[in-house]
């Protein structure tokens, strides 16, 4: 078994957690486990950690995800030098062109053109210290995740033979193999796709306080009744996880297209005696029965997958759903939503082209641009939809089930 410091994080007990935390207030039918996500104890913050095999390799990998995202909030701020350049060239900008046209306008600047690439070049060089890392001990960590797959508390669902949509096989964000081609895609996934922001006066800074805010914030029933929660693309799993945190007495699943998602995930979980389950299907044919569940919820999974799916995922959150059933996907702000601002200034419109271009966000125009996520929400059925800012780039969006 690995230490906990050398890879997953083998210490169980985050029940403690919920019995340290949670409110006196009268229960309804779940226990609804109130924290801090900024404020927990340190041994229950270590409990969390998940840290590559050595120190310098973990620093490596922090340094290019954290390079990365700090450069790529300054050269989106050029527009004074791009213009200038774009002026001593005699060249003037149309307001109105497209994304790829002001990305090669805005490439004119060699200041631009710098951080762009640098930027680039961050994301590639932190992809390979986390996958290098990784496969250094590849059989180390496919012997050790096979062991529990077989293990609980949660239950873990591989489906070898299910059909891979042809739109999830692309290496989004450029990880390497993407969801689906390596079977260490989970931990590829978990170590490099760290995002920052602001949750109310906080700054996220890894996957424990992001999930975990999330899980606090979800919203739930008027009846409060909270017995089953599924997290559609769940991914490595955290968001799943969080939920089992807030929710003890819920049955908890997370599903994903990557069964080397979901075996990290369970794997994850089981060294945390967290009961969660975890299953290899597809968001848009889950499988469950109707009105199954009390919440839906996904993380950033619909600006990956094309709109025709996302319609289909809707609709699926719809029957699973029963009536009062909320449907809470957290993702990036759409059209149809009031707090929808889309890219008007060179650089933003070149930036957002970079991401889909060259970050290989592949559906991502798709998603923000051209899908009305609340006028999906009511197509499908759901009677009641909410949509406003959530902070950051994200929308708040939440249908409930009359």
């Amino acid at each position: 078994m690995f230490k906990r410091r050398e890879l997953f994080p083998l210490a169980s007990g985050l029940a403690g957690l919920a019995v340290l935390t949670e409110s006196t207030e009268a229960q309804a039918a779940s226990r609804d486990v109130k924290l801090d996500p900024y404020k927990m104890p340190a041994e229950m913050r270590e409990k969390y950690s998940t840290r590559l095999a050595t120190l310098d390799r973990q620093s490596a990998a922090d340094f290019y995800g954290s390079f990365r995202l700090a450069l790529g909030s300054k050269y989106q701020n050029l527009e004074e030098e791009v213009a200038e350049t774009l002026t001593e060239k005699g060249i003037k900008a149309d307001p109105n062109c497209s994304l790829m046209e002001a990305w090669d306008l805005c490439l004119k600047d060699p200041r631009f053109a710098m951080k762009a690439r640098t930027w680039i070049s961050g994301q590639q060089l932190m992809w390979s210290a986390i996958k290098d890392s990784l496969h250094t001990q590849r059989d180390q960590i496919l012997a050790e995740m096979e062991k529990t797959d077989r293990m609980g508390p949660g239950k873990l669902e591989l489906n070898p033979n299910m059909e891979v949509p042809e739109y999830t096989r692309y290496e989004i964000h450029i990880q390497p193999g993407g969801y689906v081609g390596d079977p260490l895609a989970g931990g590829i996934s978990a170590f490099g796709s760290k995002h920052f922001g602001r949750a109310s006066a906080n700054l996220w800074n890894d996957h424990t306080e992001r999930h975990l805010t999330f899980a606090q914030q979800m919203a739930t029933p008027e009846d409060g009744n909270v017995n089953r929660i599924l997290d559609m693309g769940t991914g490595f799993g955290y968001l799943a996880s969080s939920l089992k945190v807030r929710f003890p007495d819920a049955e908890v699943w997370g599903i994903d297209v990557g069964g080397p998602q979901v075996r990290w995930a369970h794997n994850r979980c089981v060294k945390l005696g967290l009961d969660v389950n975890y299953a290899q299907r597809l968001a848009e044919d889950t499988k469950f029965p109707d009105g199954h569940f009390d919440i839906v919820t996904s993380y950033i999974l619909h600006h990956e997958v094309t709109a025709a799916a996302t319609k289909k995922i809707v609709a699926e959150a719809f029957r699973i759903l029963r009536p009062g059933g909320v449907f809470r996907p957290i993702d990036f702000v759409t059209v149809g939503n009031p707090a929808y601002n889309p890219p008007k200034s060179l650089t933003q419109k070149a930036a957002t082209w970079q991401d889909h271009r060259y970050n290989n966000e592949v559906w991502t125009l798709q998603w923000k641009m051209n899908s009305d996520l609340p006028q999906i929400m009511r197509d499908a059925g759901f009677a009641k939809v909410t949509a406003k800012a959530m902070g950051g780039a994200f929308g708040d969006v939440v249908a409930v089930k009359a």
